[in-house]
């Protein structure tokens, strides 16, 4: 979709939100197309077109009854902005499915492949305050009811079975026959580790990159749900270490996510045995998330590859194999 086709279909999804006061301002055209807009009847906020064919409707206001209970708690993330006939979304003339959310004014606190700007000592206060930020996420969703929340799987089958979430990993075009063969022996042992652990199924986030992290003066916000769903609370610190894997202090960074989780939480003791299975997890799974998002030969598909195999050696050096 051009943003110029975009533009045209945010204006078309503002009627049912009263119209906008000025011309959408497009800030991502990814996943979702992401507009900044003025609402007539709604101020200040967040139009997103949702990719066509990731999320069925009942999927995406699942994220936004989500999002809204978590709010209900105390928790920082955006709020729903529902529609003049109080629906939380509206389905387009070609299906495509638009919402609506109110904008923060904060910032992210990176970008990918951006390098931090402080100390490596500031890097790691700064992950204590994600790894908090991640235990309020997980306590607030333990609050608040969420039986009736339609969202995707992230166990087991989602990220290591036959046909994962995002893509069979392991068939990425800019993968050796070698190279494939040792991303499934790392599948096979992250299967036998997660059922030996067998961890909880929680509602996660999924997605704890750093421009879903935003800051302003009153602290942390979450964003971008998108990606929620049903899975392990350990994939959620793969997530927001996956940018950080090939740090020289990724250790370090790990340890202060995990103090900062277990001020809240208490001790976890399983987890930084688990975060290289965890990081290696997400490493994967972006692997097959490239494949149908870029031509076969486009650079993004090796430089996925290369860190998933990165990640799987490092599992598997640093992991005892788990016997069948």
């Amino acid at each position: 979709m051009t943003p110029e086709q975009a533009t045209a279909k945010a204006i078309l999804a503002a009627e049912v939100w009263g119209g906008l006061e000025t011309p959408p301002r497009l800030i991502k055209n990814r996943e979702n197309a992401v507009f900044e807009v003025r609402l007539i009847h709604g101020g200040h906020a967040a139009l997103r077109l949702h990719r066509m064919g990731y999320q069925p409707k009942a999927s995406i206001e699942g994220e936004l009854i989500w999002t809204d209970r978590l709010r209900s708690v105390g928790f920082t993330c955006p709020a729903p902005i529902p529609t003049k006939d109080s629906q939380l979304t509206v389905e387009l003339p070609d299906g495509q499915i638009a919402s609506c959310v109110a904008w923060l004014d904060a910032t992210p606190i990176g970008e990918n492949g951006v390098a931090f700007a402080g100390s490596v000592q500031e890097h790691c206060a700064l992950y204590h305050r994600v790894g908090r930020l991640i235990a309020q996420q997980h306590k607030a969703t333990e609050a608040i009811d969420t039986s009736d929340i339609q969202r995707p799987a992230w166990d087991c089958e989602a990220l290591l079975g036959d046909t994962p979430h995002w893509g069979r990993f392991w068939e990425n075009p800019s993968l050796e026959p070698n190279e494939a063969v040792l991303l499934l022996e790392a599948r096979d042992n992250a299967a036998r580790h997660l059922a030996a652990l067998n961890p909880t199924i929680n509602l996660i986030h999924a997605d704890l990159l750093q421009e879903n992290i935003l800051e302003n003066e009153d602290g942390l916000w979450l964003i971008d749900f998108d990606d929620g769903g049903y899975g392990y609370r350990g994939y959620d610190f793969g997530t927001a270490l996956i940018q950080h894997a090939e740090l020289p202090y990724l250790d370090a960074l790990s340890d202060a996510t995990i103090e900062g989780y277990e001020s809240l939480c208490g001790p976890q003791p399983s987890l930084a045995e688990a975060l290289p299975l965890f990081i290696m997890l997400r490493s994967m799974a972006s692997c097959g998330w490239t494949i149908s998002r870029a031509s076969a030969d486009d650079p993004s598909q090796r430089r996925y590859a290369e860190r998933a195999l990165r990640c799987a050696r490092h599992y598997l050096q640093t992991t005892t194999s788990m016997s069948s």
